[in-house]
């Protein structure tokens, strides 16, 4: 049986009230949620804390325990800081439940293994890890207890990288002026960065051979001076201007590094971001 409402009637009103205020609440944005990483005290025993456990060991000693997949000196950590529990840094807090994405990159949905193994081939220079391989889930479940308590859905406060504007053109030339003031303590004066006696890595480098490829998301000015900004020099973030952190983007980006064999697939659409490296 169908109901008909009389529109000029009260119960019509109210309807019709009802429908615009569902509507205006489903069009505003979700409020970040917390930035609260879980504690390491509640990682769960059993099998599941094994691989959660695993999860973060590959993400920290990533050459060293998987050197099948990865093509340079670098580690999941060298951009997402502190284990992915650093606002700002790209962090692994909450990424769980964004997930499938969809990326203009490729214009396709994404699924979290997707990014994971995206940046296995572009910022580590390296291959495609097997999706149901005991390692990819060790680190979906190292990501997924940082997760916890965060609604699904819901971006996190300090996800991605805090955006920046530069006040003038970003200048190379003033970049590394920078660089040589700011960064070469660490990263070294050819890029290089530093490594200790045994060969670990301790700072990363940041152009050459061993550094991420021009694929890769820290490849693209916006990205990388947004990084810069919020957390380098490192334990000193903030500290450089706006200027300063596109001006050395825009120096360090733009040295020689690793091609990416795929780059003539992406932006698919043409919607590429001006800023790519390519």
């Amino acid at each position: 049986m169908r109901i008909k409402v009389n529109p000029r009637g009260s119960r019509g009103v109210g309807l019709l009230l009802l429908a615009a205020t569902v509507s205006a609440i489903a069009q505003q944005p979700k409020a970040d949620a917390p930035f609260n990483p879980p504690d390491e005290a509640s990682v769960p025993s059993g099998p599941l804390g094994d691989s959660i456990r695993l999860g973060k060991l590959l993400a920290t000693e990533t050459g060293s325990r998987l050197p099948d997949y990865v093509g340079n000196a670098l580690r999941c950590t060298s951009c997402h800081l502190d284990g992915g529990r650093t606002q700002n840094a790209a962090p692994w807090v909450g990424i769980w439940g964004v997930f499938p994405e969809y990326r203009s990159r490729n214009a396709k949905v994404n699924l979290l293994e997707d990014r994971i193994n995206d940046c296995f081939e572009r910022s580590l220079n390296g291959k495609r890890m097997p999706v149901d391989s005991n390692e990819m889930r060790a680190m979906q479940a190292y990501m997924q207890w940082l997760s916890r308590g965060v609604p699904t859905g819901v971006n996190v406060q300090g996800r991605g990288f805090k955006r920046i504007a530069a006040p003038a053109l970003p200048d190379p030339t003033r970049g590394k002026d920078v660089y040589a003031a700011k960064c070469v303590a660490c990263h070294g004066p050819d890029g290089q960065g530093m490594f200790g006696p045994s060969g670990e890595m301790l700072f990363p480098p940041l152009w050459g051979p061993r550094s991420f490829s021009i694929g890769a998301g820290m490849g693209r000015l916006n990205t990388a001076a947004a990084f810069v900004k919020a957390n380098m020099p490192f334990g000193q973030g903030g500290t450089l201007t706006d200027q300063e952190a596109y001006d050395v983007a825009a120096y360090f980006t733009q040295q020689p590094r690793p091609d990416f064999a795929r780059k003539q697939d992406d932006w698919p659409k043409g919607d590429k971001p001006p800023d790519a490296r390519y």
